[in-house]
Order: structure tokens, then C-alpha cells, then sequence
């Protein structure tokens, strides 16, 4: 473990051979860069949700840095120009590929409830029951120590060769200098204009004049700049013990709540007690990442807490009892549907903070694939949602309880590799689109809703909730950065916001790719479908229209329709250093991929 802040400030002073400076595309007058959904080349690779992030990792590339350098940067920049999905206010996780040693490293930067979190946080005294999901997210309840800031600190001064402090200094200058609000932003601001107008630094950000800036015009942060600068100048601890933490948990324990809100709002505000101890004794942690074979493969990703791994990895081993490359593309896309069901049953019975290691092993073994692969019937579709199986027997009998399908929530997520073979896979994330909608005063970041990822209540029947809240403890996450090798080298690293559908998107991606010979860029455009142990299939309308008919007839159902599943972010390696780097080409308003050189 890690502890922070870390005893030694970083040094202030920054040289110009460390600063990696915002291409001027990317700055000037809240322009941007052209945004382009897959490139192909030599030389190192960036892709995210962002052409501003894309471009300023990319330049740090190009400056020599190194994949750790560029994806901090890249971080710090979403903070500016996606802030109601990532930022210092939120938490994630980082998982890397070190090229030297061919060895894979995580970083669990999970936010952490407070040290007086109580089992029943989210159930009103008044009525024991639990609160409305809005009453609970917007408010200081929902807030837990951020751990975002740490993970960028612990991940440039382990792997980096730039000081933090010059990796935030280009989105520094895209906070002041500002950037173009597009569609996808102006829609964030206007689905949250409610809860944005009950706060005066909120408003006085997203809603200028009342309503959401118009598309097209310059969006600018200085205070988020200064912030940044602060913690460039002083190091972390500014965060962690110092006046920023301050501000925090004084947002926290006293909501500034605005004396005439712009909009009308159903529910008290509450207070959370996060402390400054809280943050001054926070923790990151390394554990060993999960992994799983597939054919032929070596499938790495998240442990607790974060639930993407064990299930992505579970699915996959079921999945691997199938040829999908010889069957129908309908059967193929039944066997998803089934594996991830199975998948998810198993995690929300079992998997959490606390999860013991014996017990996420045997999830993700090739011998319990088989106790739950058995049920699949290729003719037929299991009646959802189907019970988690019994880890303490044999064959293919179900236990007696299960629980309930979770929300797709919104995150961001960035990938990228280097020269050197290095790569990187990063989903970080302030919980809902918007956080817990409150910008903390003076300092120009959303805090993170992330507590309300604990399940308020029992799930799992006469059986315990390994996903409830206490002290200090994180809260069970989707979240699925995942890298592929091949041989011991990469092969493929992708990952996707998106709540729980993160683990199906990140899943079908590899599907596509793997089993049913889709390009990379193919294997990203595809319909997707995600079925998390729900009675209907959660499907975008293309998936339905197209697949819908021949899976019904399987006996599959869907629920209502969603206009988009996820926005994934991937780089693919090919032979002689090739490169391909993906990402959306239409979700949340198409993402930015790039290369260093498009020739060797």
C-alpha cells in the first residue's frame, strides 16, 4: 500500500524539457483538434473520448515521454473537458504493461467512504427506508475520498519519467484558455440542469445566464487552472491535508447550497461527514491484477474492488466451452448473452471490497466456468434472472438467492502505448454524469457520488451483501480497464465507461474481435446488447432491429431500448510495431484516436 499524501513535495520548478506543452489546435479560442475514430501507425498511440485529451497526450508522446506520462496527462485533461465524467474529484483505475519486464501493475485508486460510514448511510431514520437514488446522489452522503490525484502522483513517480507537476500543467492551459462546447456537453449540462441550479459555483460554471452554455461557444475553468497550478507548485498534499482538502469536506458537511436555486428540487440536501482525515489517510492500493486465459490469450484486468475483472474473466472461461468462430453469428451472441447472465449473477452474490482472494480465484477458475457453463441449453434461453451458482459444491446446481440488476452509471476511460512496448488502460470516473453535482467553491472540480454505488440495502436474501456500505470501505465497481497478451506481449488493450454495461461492452468487444473476426474498428462500431442478469436484454436500437427476431426465437427478451451502449477506448498491436488505436466513432459524440506516425 501507499499512503498519501507522500512525505516529500514534488519539486515546484519546472523546466521546459519536462513541460509538455497543448498544441496550439487544441487551445486557441476553444478550438480543438480534428477528431478522428481510429488511426493507424508507428511510434506510440493515444485514444480517448476526447480530441483535446487525445492531442495533448500525444504531444507528450511526441516530446518523449512515456505511455504512463502521456495517459496522466491525457487524465488531467478529461478533468477539464469531460468533468461530469472524470476528475480530482472522483477515483479509478489504472492498470499498466510494463514492456521491460513484461509484467502487468495495478493501481486501485477507488474512492474510500469515510472512517464513520455506517451500514445504513442510505436509509431514512424517519421511515427506515432507503433514500431515492437523487436524494442520495446529490448530496455530501454520497462523497468519498477521491483517489484520482493520488493515482496520477503514484503512477508518473513509479513508471513516469515526467514530474506530476509538469503533466498537469497542459490542461492548466486548456482550463484557461478554454475549448468548444459541443453537443455532448451541452446535453450533460442540460440533463443535470436541476440539480446543477441548486448550487452557486455550479451554476455560475455550467449554467451561465440560467441555462447551458450553446454549442460552439468557449467553455473556460480558471479556477480548476489555478487548482491544478496549486497542486503543480505544492505537491499533493494541498489536496490531501491542505486548503483544497479543506474546501472539500466543507462542501461536503455543509452543502453550499444557493439561497434562490435556478430550478426547484424535490429533496433535502444532506450533509455527509467526510473528514480531513479522511483524505490525509488515504490509501492507494496495488493489487495483483486478475487474469484469465482465452484462447490463447492472457486476459489481464481489475481486481476488487472492482468487479470487472473477475467477471469479464468468468464470462470469457465460459464462453472459451464454445467455438464461436464455427457457430451461427445468432448462436455466438446467445452464448454472450448466457455467459454474461451466469457472470453477473455470480458477481453480485459474491463479489465486494472484502471479497477473499480464495473466493475471486474459484470465480475465475476453468473448473467453476464448467458448474455454470452446464446450464446454458444452445436452444434455448434461461429464464432471467437466473440464481448464482453455489461456491461450496459441485456440478451445476444454483444456490437459492440472487439479487438485482445495477444502472449503467458514466465514467470516461483513455488508452495508450509508447516506442517502447509500454501501455496503458485507465477508466476514471466522478460516479453519475455530473457527480454529486456540487463544484466544490473556488477550485473548479465536481466531487464524486461514488458512495452510492454501495447497494443501500441487502440484495441477496437471507444471504450477505458483499456490497454494503461501511468504514472506509470502497464500493464494488463495473469498472473493466483490460489488457490482452499474446505470447507475453500485448495484443490488444481496451476499456469503456458506462456502470455495469462496462463489463458486457468490454466483453462483446472482445468477443467481436476474437471469435468473430471483426476488425478492431469493426469489432467498436458493432450494435451492442448487454444482458446483466435482467429480465430484458438492455439493447441499442440497431442490435435489436438486426439480432432481435432470431434471438426472441431463442427465447430471449428485451427490455426498452437505449440509444448507446458504452464508449470504448482500444489499441491493438500489430506485427512489425503497428499500431491501431479506436475508438468511438458515433457514441457520446465520437471519440479521438491518434498515432505518433502514421508511417515507420
Amino acid at each position: 500500500m501507499m499512503r498519501y499524501p507522500i512525505a516529500l513535495a514534488m519539486a515546484a520548478t519546472l523546466t521546459a524539457t519536462t513541460v509538455a506543452l497543448v498544441p496550439a489546435a487544441a487551445s486557441a479560442h476553444g478550438g480543438a483538434p480534428p477528431k478522428a475514430p481510429t488511426a493507424t501507425g508507428y511510434g506510440g498511440a493515444v485514444s480517448t473520448v476526447d480530441p483535446t485529451a487525445t492531442a495533448v497526450g500525444l504531444d507528450v508522446l511526441r516530446r518523449g515521454g512515456n505511455a504512463v506520462d502521456a495517459a496522466v496527462a491525457a487524465a488531467a485533461t478529461l478533468g477539464v473537458t469531460e468533468p461530469f465524467s472524470a476528475g480530482i474529484g472522483g477515483g479509478g483505475f489504472f492498470v499498466y504493461y510494463d514492456a521491460k519486464h513484461r509484467k502487468v501493475h495495478t493501481i486501485d485508486g477507488r474512492e474510500s467512504g469515510p472512517a464513520t460510514m455506517t451500514e445504513n448511510i442510505f436509509v431514512d431514520p424517519a421511515d427506515g427506508l432507503p433514500y431515492d437514488f437523487q436524494e442520495a446522489r446529490v448530496s455530501g452522503l454520497a462523497v468519498g475520498t477521491p483517489g484520482t490525484l493520488a493515482t496520477w502522483e503514484a503512477a508518473a513517480g513509479k513508471w513516469g519519467t515526467r514530474s506530476l507537476g509538469s503533466l498537469l500543467q497542459p490542461a492548466a492551459k486548456v482550463a484557461d484558455r478554454g475549448f468548444a462546447v459541443d453537443a455532448t456537453f451541452q446535453q450533460q449540462i442540460a440533463a443535470n440542469a436541476a440539480a446543477f441550479g441548486q448550487f452557486d459555483a455550479t451554476s455560475e460554471l455550467y449554467l451561465p445566464g440560467g441555462a447551458p452554455p450553446a454549442v460552439g461557444s468557449t467553455q473556460r475553468n480558471p479556477d480548476l487552472a489555478d487548482t491544478y497550478r496549486l497542486i503543480a507548485k505544492r505537491g499533493t498534499g494541498v489536496f490531501y491535508r491542505g486548503p483544497v482538502g479543506a474546501d472539500i469536506v466543507r462542501t461536503v458537511q455543509h452543502p453550499p447550497v444557493a439561497a434562490n436555486p435556478t430550478s426547484p428540487w424535490a429533496y433535502p440536501i444532506r450533509p455527509g461527514d467526510l473528514r480531513l482525515s479522511d483524505l490525509a489517510n488515504y490509501r492507494l492500493r496495488f493489487p495483483a491484477p486478475t487474469r484469465s486465459d482465452y484462447r490463447g490469450l492472457d486476459v489481464y484486468g481489475m481486481s476488487t474492488p472492482s468487479s470487472g475483472g473477475v467477471a469479464v474473466g468468468e464470462a470469457l472461461n465460459i464462453l472459451e466451452r464454445t467455438d464461436l468462430s464455427k457457430v451461427a453469428t445468432t448462436q455466438a451472441l446467445h452464448q454472450y448473452l448466457e455467459a454474461t447472465a451466469l457472470s453477473f449473477a455470480d458477481r453480485n452474490r459474491y463479489v465486494g471490497a472484502y471479497t477473499p482472494q480464495a473466493t475471486l480465484d474459484k470465480l475465475i477458475s476453468d473448473r467453476w466456468a464448467g458448474q455454470r457453463a452446464c446450464q446454458i441449453d444452445p436452444a434455448r434461453a434461461l429464464i432471467k434472472p437466473v440464481p448464482p451458482g453455489d461456491i461450496t459444491a459441485s456440478g451445476c446446481t444454483p444456490a437459492l438467492v440472487g439479487g438485482p440488476v445495477e444502472d449503467g452509471q458514466s465514467t470516461t476511460n483513455l488508452t495508450v502505448a509508447d516506442r517502447w512496448g509500454n501501455v496503458v488502460e485507465y477508466t476514471l470516473t466522478i460516479e453519475q454524469t455530473g457527480g454529486n453535482a456540487m463544484v466544490v467553491p473556488g477550485r473548479g472540480f465536481l466531487l464524486n457520488n461514488e458512495m452510492t454505488d454501495f447497494n443501500f440495502t441487502g440484495t441477496q436474501g437471507s444471504a450477505p451483501d458483499p456490497n454494503l456500505p461501511g468504514p472506509n470501505k470502497r464500493p464494488r465497481s463495473s469498472m473493466s480497464p483490460t489488457i490482452v497478451l499474446k505470447d507475453g506481449k500485448p495484443f490488444l488493450a481496451l476499456g469503456s465507461p458506462g456502470g455495469a454495461t462496462i463489463i458486457t461492452t468490454v466483453l462483446q468487444v472482445l468477443v467481436n474481435r476474437v471469435d468473430l473476426g471483426m476488425s478492431l474498428p469493426a469489432a467498436m462500431a458493432a450494435p451492442r446488447a448487454s444482458q446483466r442478469n435482467s429480465p430484458g436484454i438492455q439493447a441499442e436500437p440497431a442490435f435489436h432491429t438486426q439480432y432481435g427476431p432470431a434471438l426472441t426465437g431463442l427465447g430471449h427478451t428485451f427490455g426498452a431500448d437505449v440509444a448507446e451502449l458504452g464508449a470504448a477506448t482500444a489499441i491493438e498491436f500489430s506485427a512489425g510495431g503497428k499500431l491501431i488505436a479506436s475508438a468511438e466513432p458515433a457514441r457520446r459524440g465520437g471519440g479521438a484516436a491518434a498515432v505518433v506516425r502514421t508511417r515507420r
